[in-house]
């Protein structure tokens, strides 16, 4: 597995599994798959009420906690200094682990800074390895960047073929703060399996259509996470470091960006 440094030297897989819709027997039994495949980043979020399966699966492994990494999402609940300090122990008791790898402010919200300021304390005690931010936009980002004292790891956005994101990307590149990408795959919200584009390059290389496109995000050095409940497409998604596109492919895939959301996420600055 390929990793990626952060801006505080810590070493974060380029890939990892997504566990959005993970939950119950059913998704501790896709975790455990997952782990079997090689799987060794798992980002979750107190909003995918899932803390306890991953916790408990990646303990019931038996790999050593230091060969995986962890990310969680603070969400609204958690919207106050006060309340975030709460919201990182409880990460900690649910996930049955004192050291959480990454840990994010979910969305922007109005208390954003001060919820990013309890962060920062759990980072200088050694609680968090790295922190950063999910779904903040330039404007957002450079914000907090205006206010905050240890500049954010990471930003954990929207991205796949159809929507780069190369401004904000930019814009974070002289501060060190890795662009993530959520929904790589577009969550179905397009039928990027049957993209023209895409199923020719994945012909070529005698790939599926999946890991061209999460190829060519992970070429451009930014990490992914899609999700999976099926073992063959977890194989099938963790394969994307046994080859290379070129740089036509690259350039004829970036032709793909429409530069618009597909989830609209975004509308006036939340803060």
């Amino acid at each position: 597995m390929e990793t990626i440094t952060l801006n505080n030297g810590v070493q974060m897989p380029m890939l990892g599994f997504g566990t959005w819709t993970v939950r119950g027997k059913k998704g501790e039994h896709i975790l455990r798959e997952a782990l079997d495949v090689g799987y060794r980043l798992f980002d979750t979020a107190f909003l995918y009420g899932n803390h306890e399966i991953v916790g408990k699966a990646i303990r019931d492994s038996g790999i050593p906690r230091n060969n995986i990494f962890i990310t969680t999402k603070l969400d609204r609940q958690f919207a106050s200094y006060t309340k975030a300090k709460a919201g990182i122990a409880q990460a900690q008791e649910t996930l049955q682990s004192d050291i959480i790898d990454l840990m994010l402010i979910h969305e922007p919200y109005a208390e954003s800074l001060e919820m990013y300021q309890a962060l920062e304390e759990a980072y200088r005690e050694g609680t968090l390895r790295a922190i950063g931010i999910s779904n903040f936009n330039a404007n957002l980002y450079q914000k907090l960047l205006n206010h905050c004292a240890i500049t954010p790891a990471v930003n954990q956005v929207e991205n796949h073929v159809y929507y780069m994101q190369t401004d904000l990307q930019k814009v974070m590149e002289p501060y060190g703060t890795v662009m993530q990408a959520w929904g790589p795959l577009t969550e179905g919200k397009r039928p990027i399996f049957t993209d023209p584009i895409l199923q020719d390059i994945a012909k070529a290389h005698d790939r599926p259509v999946a890991q061209i496109a999460l190829r060519y995000l992970v070429q451009n050095g930014i990490p992914v996470i899609p999700k999976s409940s099926h073992r063959t497409r977890m194989q099938q998604n963790i394969d994307i470091f046994s080859f290379s596109l070129s740089p036509d492919e690259m350039a004829t895939i970036s032709l793909r960006d429409e530069g618009q959301s597909l989830f609209n996420w975004f509308g006036p600055d939340w803060i």
